[in-house]
């Protein structure tokens, strides 16, 4: 397990990296956030990128760019994107933004 400076939690295990996002996701931390998560999805190259979205309280279009950009990561490695544990709210702006085009969200 990886506990990084950013409110983010990241472990790797077989096929799969999954990254517990916290707090908010906006302008301030997006390239914090996109940094560590890339690292991760170098280092480890998974079939499988979950996002969990549990703790996160607030997400703007900072977010959305997040999501899309580890989308095309993946989708390059010939992995999957899935995004886990949003909230009413969170998933409302992901649907808005057709980001269940890209990935699987739950």
């Amino acid at each position: 397990m990886l506990n990084l400076t950013e409110p983010i939690i990241i472990e790797a295990e077989n096929d799969t990296v999954e990254v517990f996002l916290s707090g908010d996701i906006d302008h301030k931390n997006a390239a914090g956030l996109r940094n560590d998560i890339d690292y991760a999805v170098e280092r480890h190259k998974p079939k499988v990128l979950n996002l969990n979205f549990a703790k996160v309280e607030f997400m703007d279009s900072s977010g959305i760019g997040l999501i899309m950009g580890r989308y095309k990561k993946l989708s390059a490695l010939g992995g999957r994107l899935v995004l886990t544990e949003t909230s009413g709210t969170i998933k409302k702006v992901m649907k808005i933004a057709g980001i269940e085009k890209l990935a699987e969200i739950i």
